[in-house]
C-alpha cells in the first residue's frame, strides 16, 4: 500500500532539516493522504487547526520540546508507521466571546478556551452550565474549559485533571482560584454548555483566548464542544493517545 504524504515544519532549525530529509526521502503531495507534522505540540496545533476542514488526518513527529501530542522522530520506515497507526478523533471547543464594544468573536480550540485577568486585579466569574448558575461568584487569575486532548497541558499546569479521549468529557479548571480557596473545578461531559460571565469588568478586565486566538475586555464567554467538526490524529501502533494518559498519571 502506498501513501501520499505531505509534510509541514515549525521554523524550528531541527524542524526544518528534518522537512528537507523527509520530502526527499518520501516525495510531497499537494493532494495528501496524511499530512506529516514537524515541530512542537504548539505547531501541531496549529496544523489541526490548518487542515481541519481537509479533512486530513495528521501524523506528528517530534522536532519541538514536549511533544505529548507527538510521535518519536524517526526518518526510517514512515510509511509502513503510518499504515499500522492508530486513529484518534478529536473535535475541537467553540468560543463565542462578547467584548465591552459589542462585537461577538468566534475561534476554535483544540486545547483548551481560558479566561485570564488583565490587570492586577483578580477575575470575578459568574460560571452558568447548560443555562443554569453553578458559582455565583469566583475570583481568581482565570478559569479554562480544556478538552480531552488539551488537559494534559495548560489545564494540568493548573492542576486539572487528566482525561482520556474515551471519557466523553470536558475539564473546568480556575487558574489560582482565590475564593472558593479550595475549588478545584469540575468535570463535565462533552455536551455540556458553559458560560462565563464576566463581574465588576470596569476594575477587573478580562481577555478570552481559544489556544492562539485572543479577545480582551470580554463581558461573556460561551463554550461548547463543536461536535460536528472532528480531526484526526495518528498514533504509532500501541502508543496512542489514551495509553499516553494513562502512562502520564503514573509518572512520580
Amino acid at each position: 500500500m502506498s501513501l501520499r504524504l505531505d509534510f509541514t515544519a515549525s521554523d524550528r532549525p531541527e524542524a526544518q532539516a528534518a522537512c528537507v530529509r523527509l520530502k526527499a526521502l518520501y516525495g510531497s503531495s499537494p493532494n495528501p493522504d496524511v499530512v506529516v507534522a514537524l515541530g512542537g505540540d504548539g505547531f501541531l496545533l496549529q496544523s489541526l487547526h490548518k487542515h481541519l476542514h481537509d479533512r486530513v488526518p495528521i501524523f506528528g513527529m517530534n522536532r519541538g520540546s514536549v511533544g505529548f501530542l507527538l510521535n518519536d522522530f524517526s526518518e526510517d520506515n514512515l510509511v509502513e508507521r503510518i499504515i499500522k497507526s492508530e486513529s484518534t478523533l478529536i473535535s475541537p471547543l467553540s468560543m463565542t466571546a462578547l467584548s465591552r464594544d459589542g462585537k461577538e468573536h468566534r475561534a476554535l480550540a483544540f486545547n483548551e478556551v481560558s479566561l485570564l485577568r488583565q490587570s492586577h486585579q483578580g477575575a470575578k466569574l459568574r460560571i452558568l452550565i447548560d443555562g443554569k448558575e453553578r458559582m455565583d461568584e469566583l475570583i481568581c487569575d482565570g478559569a479554562m474549559v480544556a478538552t480531552p486532548a488539551g488537559s494534559t497541558a495548560y489545564n494540568l499546569s493548573a492542576h486539572g485533571p487528566i482525561i482520556p479521549l474515551t471519557a466523553k468529557a470536558l475539564a473546568l479548571t480556575p487558574i489560582s482560584a482565590f475564593r472558593p480557596r479550595r475549588w478545584r473545578g469540575a468535570v463535565l461531559p462533552h455536551t455540556a454548555k458553559v458560560r462565563f460571565e464576566a463581574l465588576e469588568v470596569d476594575k477587573r478586565p478580562i481577555s478570552a483566548a481559544a489556544d492562539t486566538y485572543e479577545v480582551r475586555n470580554v463581558i461573556r464567554v460561551d463554550i461548547a464542544e463543536a461536535e460536528d467538526l472532528k480531526a484526526t490524529l495518528l498514533f504509532d501502533a500501541g502508543k496512542g493517545y489514551d495509553e499516553r494518559v494513562m502512562a502520564e498519571q503514573f509518572i512520580v
